[in-house]
């Protein structure tokens, strides 16, 4: 067994039966622990880091654990990021793999009036950080500001690369949120400029278990 799927496992187990981060019998920092021991090894996950650079992201599915979790690869194309977002009442850590990502936080839009939104806070989360977010800190969008790509388990990628391409030099996260509330039920995205929420009905995945799936829903 691989570093990386000791890992997968080791937070199957500490998920346990439960339903999710909410649950009294799972430790956030006991995850955080977990993603940040690991010691990242490309060989060990680039199987799950496919990409696509006509997309801001790709989503790729690692393990869904007790039903209760997703574990997922994220690789970012350079340049590009999310749009500002909530989590569905879902709880999120990640482990940055491989690049840099940029974090930008924001309030929940204050009322019905239309206005820009306001940044609260923004970082430059390194290889090997490990982050947590939820919607009681607020709203967030994910953005890779550098020339590779990067890859996370929420560098520089090649402009002519192929879809379905390894991560190359993608950012890469992985990531567990839990409950899988996203990938189920959709979440919200807002517009900077006015605040106006939309709802994405369905997050999907690029990938799952390291298959290309048929269908994708990027927020």
């Amino acid at each position: 067994m691989s570093a990386f799927e000791q890992l997968v496992d080791d937070i199957r187990t500490a998920l346990g039966p439960s339903s999710g981060l909410n649950s009294e019998d799972v430790d956030v920092e006991d995850l955080t622990h977990l993603m940040e021991r690991y010691v990242s090894d490309p060989q060990e996950w680039s199987q799950y880091a496919l990409s696509n650079d006509n997309m801001p992201y790709t989503r790729n599915l690692v393990d869904e654990g007790n039903g209760k979790a997703n574990l997922l690869v994220l690789v970012w194309t350079p340049g590009k990021g999310s749009p500002i977002h909530d989590h569905g009442n879902a709880h999120c850590v990640m482990r940055i793999l491989h690049g840099d990502l940029t974090e930008t936080r924001y309030d929940f839009p204050d009322g019905d009036k239309e206005k820009p939104m306001e940044m609260k806070s923004e970082r430059v989360h390194k290889e090997g950080t490990v982050a947590y977010m939820a919607d009681e800190l607020g709203l967030h969008r994910v953005s890779n500001h550098g020339s590779d790509f990067a890859v996370s388990l929420h560098r520089r990628f090649s402009v002519a690369a192929s879809i379905g391409a390894p991560y190359g030099h993608l950012a890469n996260r992985l990531i567990v949120y839990t409950p899988p509330n996203v990938a189920r039920q959709g979440c919200n995205i807002f517009n900077p400029e006015t605040g106006k929420k939309t709802h994405v009905p369905k997050c999907g995945n690029y990938s799952a278990y390291g298959q290309r799936v048929t269908e994708s829903t990027t927020k």
